[in-house]
């Protein structure tokens, strides 16, 4: 399997259906998000200053959403730094196995929405960043 990069991971702007009582974003896996759906999980209550993910997949990808408020997430593939920020529940971030990610900056009553293409497996993370460092090369 190909390495990936930072520049793998890839801001998707998700279907809006506008309606003046609110709108809604469908999201179905394999066609929205690059993946079929296993799980989904969300981050929320996190106190100002908290930063959370800090680990790698070396399976699972995940697909990141600010269902409200904002967040940053920096993404580091051993090589390449890169953030990105996410402020609308319209836009996601894919994030493939592979790239070490942390999400940081929350606004306050910011909800981090994840879908993730397999069950949860403690085997399957890398949670010291040395460890990430060799198991990429």
């Amino acid at each position: 399997m190909k390495r990936k990069t930072v520049y793998d991971c890839s801001v998707v702007e998700l279907p809006k259906i506008h309606n003046p009582a609110g709108n809604i974003t469908p999201i179905h896996g394999s066609i929205e998000i690059p993946f079929d759906i296993a799980r989904v999980f969300y981050l929320y209550d996190i106190p100002g200053g908290e930063s959370r993910g800090a680990h790698a997949h070396k399976e699972c990808h995940q697909f990141l959403i600010a269902a409200s408020g904002a967040f940053e997430i920096d993404l580091d593939d051993g090589v390449t730094k890169r953030t990105v920020s996410l402020n609308r529940p319209n836009y996601g971030l894919h994030i493939p196995p592979g790239i070490w990610a942390a999400e940081k900056g929350f606004s306050s009553g910011a909800i981090c929405l994840v879908f993730a293409s397999h069950i949860y497996n403690e085997a399957d993370y890398i949670r010291s960043y040395s460890d990430f460092l060799t198991y990429i090369k």
